[in-house]
């Protein structure tokens, strides 16, 4: 359809000519309400936005076992992966507060195994019984982990069980 035509079709309805792919070829015009049109293009950018990223906590003890640590930690780099943020809390009790340089030993541990994954948005801060860090995620593409849980194939699993003599 000409150009003057598909104008002309337009003012008798009582609508615009839009361009809606002006580098196709040829351009692809359509006759709409211009203001509607505006609005869904509207709804459709704010649908598209990220939700802000939540906060997720992980919680440790001064005493923690070295298997809960790696699971938390674990669980730490999937937050993180995710692109949430993440609240590392370390808890005191009893006579643990006569010790508060092995809490901040921890959250130091904690915030170096997790530096390929994230960078500090607050330092480590102590508040009554507890140490808070809040740790913000790096850009997808700078994200490394360490501590993933690598699934085995057939043949590792079976070296790992025979026994050593063999």
């Amino acid at each position: 359809m000409k150009l003057n035509e598909a104008l002309r079709r337009a003012q008798t309805l009582g609508l615009d000519l839009v361009e809606v792919a002006p580098t196709a070829n040829p351009p692809v015009c359509k006759i709409i309400d211009f203001g509607k049109f505006r609005y869904d293009i509207s709804k459709h950018t704010k649908d598209k936005k990220p939700a802000s990223s939540k906060l997720k906590e992980i919680k440790f003890r001064v005493n923690i076992d070295e298997h809960d640590y790696l699971t938390k930690i674990r669980h730490g780099e999937e937050f993180l992966d995710r692109g949430n943020k993440v609240r590392v809390q370390l808890q005191f009790r009893g006579r643990e507060m006569a010790h508060q340089e092995f809490g901040m030993q921890l959250v130091e541990k904690v915030r170096d195994d997790l530096s390929g994954m994230s960078q500090v948005e607050m330092d480590p801060k102590i508040t009554g019984r507890n140490i808070t860090m809040t740790l913000a995620p790096l850009p997808a593409n700078r994200r490394k982990r360490k501590f993933t849980a690598t699934p085995q194939t057939p043949e590792e699993s079976e070296k790992a069980s025979a026994p050593a003599g063999t």
